[in-house]
C-alpha cells in the first residue's frame, strides 16, 4: 500500500496520530462518553436536495468522545451523528472543551458519521425552506455546548487504561457508487440490473480499523471502529444515527453498556450500501441492521487480534489543505436556479439534474473561494510512517 494511498481513508489513524506509538511503555488514562445531540420533532433532515422534516424518532443522535492523557496532556477525539459539522460549531465545541477542561483546541478532533437522517447542517446557502424553524434555531445554538458535554464527561472519567489495535477485512456490504457505462460514460447510481452497467469506475475500501480502550482492570471503556461506508442505508423521516446504531448496540451487548462505540467514516464518496447486481431492495432500517450486524461481526473478531500499544508521549499536529472547486461557468446559473424552482412540483427534475444544479450554486457562491480541509500535516507523510509502523507490527504477527 502506498504511504499517501493509506492517510485519506482513516479518521481512525487521525486519533492514532495523538498517541506516539514508541516502546517506552507510561501511564495513560482514558475517558469515554456519550451525549444525546437529537434535534426536535419537525427539525429538517440532511442529506437530500429537498424538504423533509422529522415526523418521530427511531433511535436517538449522539455525540461520543474518547479523552486521552499522558503526563498532564489531553487529546479529546468526538465522533456525531451528524451530516457533518460546520467550522463555526467545531470552533464553537472547541472553545467551551477549553474552557472545562483545559485540551487545546488543536488536541481537539470532532467528525460526523455522516448519516443522512440527522439535522440539516447550516450552511452559507440555505437549500431547505424549513430551516429557519424557531425551535430547530435554538436546537443548532445549543449544539456546540452538547458536542463539548460529551469531552467534559469523558475528561472527568478519566481511569488507568490501555488501548489495543487492529485491522479486519470486509468487502461484502459495500460498493462503488461510479460505473462504466456501454455508452461511454460513467454513470453515478445508475440503477439495479441496469443492462447498461460494464463494471465498477473505481474501488471500495474493505479495511476495517479498530481501536479499543480498556481500563488496566480490563473494563470496556470504548471502540472507535473507521470504515468507509456512505451512511444513507435508511431514508425516510425518521430521525436515525444509521448503522452505527446497530453496531453500537450490538458491540455493547458483547462487551457492556457502558462502553462508548464510535464509528468514523473512512473516505467513502463514492462507496455505498447498493448491490447492483441484485434486484432486492436496499433501504430501510432492516437494511442498516442487516450491514451493521456484518460489520460488528468483524469488528468482533478484530477483537481477537489486538495489538496493545505502548503509549510514550501524547502529540498532535494538523494543517489546512485548500482545494480547488470545480469548473463553472456563471452562464450556468440561471437555469440551475430555474431547475432548482422546479423541485416538488409536478415538473420536479430528475435527482441528477437537481444534484447538478445546486453544484452550480454553491460553486459560483463560493466566488472562486477554495474549499479548506484540516488533515494530518506533509500530506500525511509523518502520520503514515507512524500508521505502517503500526500495521507492519501488526502484518509481521500474522495479522
Amino acid at each position: 500500500m502506498k504511504k499517501n494511498a493509506f492517510i485519506p481513508k482513516l479518521t481512525f489513524m487521525l486519533a492514532v496520530c495523538f498517541l506516539s506509538l514508541n516502546t517506552i511503555a507510561g501511564d495513560l488514562k482514558t475517558g469515554s462518553a456519550a451525549v444525546k445531540i437529537t434535534p426536535p420533532p419537525g427539525a429538517p433532515l440532511a442529506g437530500y436536495y429537498y424538504d423533509r422534516a422529522a415526523d418521530g424518532v427511531h433511535d436517538d443522535l449522539f455525540a461520543k468522545a474518547i479523552v486521552f492523557e499522558k503526563d498532564g496532556v489531553k487529546a479529546v477525539v468526538i465522533s456525531c451523528d451528524l451530516i457533518s459539522v460546520p467550522a463555526e460549531i467545531v470552533s464553537a465545541a472547541r472553545k467551551l472543551i477549553e474552557k472545562n477542561t483545559g485540551i487545546s483546541p488543536g488536541y481537539v478532533m470532532i467528525s460526523a458519521t455522516h448519516s443522512h437522517t440527522g439535522p440539516v447542517m447550516p450552511k452559507k446557502i440555505d437549500r431547505y425552506n424549513n430551516l429557519r424553524n424557531a425551535a430547530y434555531v435554538k436546537y443548532l445554538s445549543q449544539l456546540p455546548g452538547l458536542i463539548a458535554e460529551s469531552a467534559i464527561l469523558a475528561n472527568s472519567a478519566l481511569a488507568d487504561a490501555k488501548l489495543s489495535v487492529g485491522k479486519g477485512h470486509e468487502e461484502s456490504i459495500s460498493f462503488n457508487r461510479r460505473f462504466f457505462m456501454t455508452d461511454g460514460t460513467v454513470g453515478w447510481n445508475p440503477g439495479k440490473l441496469n443492462p447498461r452497467i460494464i463494471e465498477p469506475a473505481g474501488p471500495i475500501d474493505p479495511e476495517v480499523y479498530v481501536l479499543y480502550a480498556e481500563t488496566i482492570e480490563e473494563k470496556p471503556l470504548a471502540t472507535l471502529v473507521n470504515f468507509a461506508l456512505h451512511l444513507d442505508n435508511v431514508g425516510g423521516t425518521e430521525i436515525s444515527a444509521d448503522m452505527p446504531f446497530t453496531l453500537s448496540s450490538i458491540l455493547g451487548r458483547v462487551k457492556g453498556s457502558e462502553m462508548v462505540t464510535l464509528f468514523a467514516q473512512g473516505c467513502a464518496g463514492n462507496i455505498n450500501h447498493i448491490n447492483v447486481r441484485t434486484k432486492d431492495p436496499q433501504k430501510g432500517h432492516g437494511e442498516a441492521q442487516r450491514i451493521a450486524t456484518v460489520l460488528s461481526g468483524e469488528v468482533l473478531k478484530t477483537y481477537t487480534r489486538m495489538k496493545v500499544l505502548d503509549i510514550d508521549n501524547i502529540s498532535a499536529s494538523q494543517e489546512i489543505v485548500r482545494l480547488k472547486l470545480p469548473d463553472v461557468s456563471p452562464d450556468e446559473l440561471p437555469g440551475a436556479l430555474e431547475v432548482i424552482s422546479r423541485t416538488g412540483k409536478p415538473d420536479a427534475p430528475a435527482f441528477l439534474e437537481l444534484v447538478n444544479a445546486h453544484k452550480v450554486v454553491d460553486v459560483l457562491d463560493r466566488n472562486g473561494e477554495p474549499v479548506n480541509s484540516r488533515v494530518a500535516p506533509g500530506s500525511g507523510e509523518i502520520l503514515a510512517e507512524r500508521a505502517l509502523a503500526l500495521l507492519n507490527g501488526l502484518k509481521s504477527a500474522g495479522q
